[in-house]
């Protein structure tokens, strides 16, 4: 595809489609919308603007769409594979102003949100109604990123990702057409399932300006608990046997000695430096929590488990997971002079030992060292790699070393992403991964977007 450059007649008209505010070429805004969390190098847009409606956006794809102009969403930047990245320049979409929670409807249990809300804002709003928005990817991602990307955290392995709770979407094409998906209903046998075909797409298809959300009652009772192995396979094959047992965790977390290190360092948690596993189990009642809790202990002691610590408080637990999900930004903190590339797949749970086995295999042979941890009750493991900055014979090393990983993931059945997304980052695997369909996806792409202006670059290798 070719894409034409904003020119003064561009730029003349977008400046008089939104107030004089919601538009702007500076240097500092288009710095922070040429980059998000990845190590994926930047790349500036040529504008930026921050839409109020549905319509505002419709306009704006119509006059790109008719010269040509790309056009990439933003939610909050924090997406781990480059997604968001202006890889053609052009024009982005800010919908950080487009964040107004539309209605909650407690006896349907929904809520219709604009695609600049942020979870956690959804969550508190919910509080006092007893429900809650359950994927928890931990940045503060907006609804519309969460969406685009299908993302899922720490609690997905009992309550699902964000295709879960995606019940009706507002989706504006590349020619300025607005379209509705799905319903309100529960549950629909309806023609083609096409809001599942934009979740995921990464602001590919279309342009998401309107959400409803199922919620789901927000759990009565809950606890927690801390295994400690002695080496990080033995944590794999515990994970195995809990999923198997069906004790049907909230959240099963398994974090490298490396990262229980860095963590009691900054957070003072006073953990066993040691492969762990947090868990965590949600019921309606306590004596079935206390049943679940003595068989989850049982299961770990078979595989070696250390020390089994249950029954954490609510503070305790907070705690843990506050510092689960800013272990990212404390690893880039400990190296501060390295870039630190996240390796994201997923793998079947019986293969999910294996491939902690090959990453762990990986940094004996290769002396390359990263942190190990990951949601592990849904085969999704992470793997942060630091590597100092211009050093291209060290990155060239956890290149190889991440295309074997990739490659074993696929080998195993799994995928080359969990949850992060293609982006840019595994584009090359696409084809290695879907081999036919790829050419499917190709054709549906082109369909809703004939002219490539949305997101381009993203996904096809």
């Amino acid at each position: 595809m070719k894409f034409n450059a904003l020119n003064e007649k561009h730029i003349r008209t977008l400046q008089h489609m939104v107030a004089p505010d919601r538009f702007s070429t500076g240097d500092s805004v288009l710095d922070l919308h040429a980059k998000d969390q990845s190590q994926h190098g930047p790349s500036r847009p040529e504008a930026v603007i921050w839409p109020l409606d549905r319509n505002e956006v419709a306009n704006l794809l119509r006059y790109a769409n008719d010269h040509r102009i790309p056009i990439t969403g933003w939610g909050s930047g924090s997406s781990l594979e480059g997604n968001p990245i202006p890889i053609h320049q052009g024009l982005v979409l800010d919908f950080s102003r487009m964040n107004r929670i539309l209605d909650i409807r407690v006896e349907d249990f929904q809520a219709d949100v604009e695609p600049g809300v942020i979870y956690q804002h959804l969550n508190e709003k919910l509080r006092h109604t007893g429900l809650f928005f359950p994927p928890d990817p931990g940045a503060q991602a907006t609804v519309g990123g969460m969406i685009a990307n299908n993302a899922s955290g720490t609690r997905t392995v009992y309550y699902g990702s964000t295709k879960d709770y995606v019940l009706r979407l507002e989706v504006v094409l590349a020619s300025g057409e607005i379209i509705e998906l799905g319903t309100r209903a529960a549950k629909t046998s309806s023609g083609y399932d096409l809001v599942h075909l934009m979740v995921g797409s990464e602001g590919t298809l279309g342009v998401v300006t309107a959400a409803t959300l199922r919620l789901v009652g927000f759990p009565v009772e809950y606890s927690a608990a801390i295994g400690t192995f002695p080496s990080v396979k033995a944590a794999g094959n515990a994970v195995f046997e809990i999923i198997r047992s069906g004790l049907n965790p909230a959240a099963l977390e398994l974090l490298g000695p490396e990262c229980i290190e860095l963590m009691n360092r900054e957070e003072r948690l006073g953990l066993n430096v040691s492969p762990t596993l947090f868990v965590e189990f949600h019921s309606s009642s306590a004596s079935h929590l206390a049943e679940v809790l003595e068989m989850g202990r049982e299961i770990c002691n078979q595989q070696g488990c250390t020390e089994f610590r249950s029954g954490l408080g609510k503070a305790e637990r907070d705690h843990i997971f506050k510092a689960r999900h800013a272990l990212g930004e404390m690893i880039i903190r400990t190296h501060p002079d390295c870039g630190t590339l996240v390796v994201d797949v997923a793998v079947p749970n019986t293969a999910y030992p294996e491939i902690i086995a090959a990453i762990g295999d990986e940094m004996k042979t290769t002396g390359i060292m990263g942190y190990t941890f990951g949601h592990a009750g849904d085969g999704n493991v992470h793997f942060n790699i630091p590597g100092k900055k211009g050093d291209q014979k060290q990155w060239a090393q956890i290149d190889k070393l991440v295309q074997r990983l990739v490659s074993k993931a696929l080998d195993l059945g799994g995928t080359a992403t969990g949850e992060h997304g293609v982006g840019l980052g595994k584009k090359k695997y696409m084809a290695a991964e879907h081999g036919k369909s790829l050419d499917w996806m190709k054709q549906i792409k082109t369909l809703f977007d004939p002219n490539g202006i949305l997101n381009p670059g993203k996904i096809f290798p």
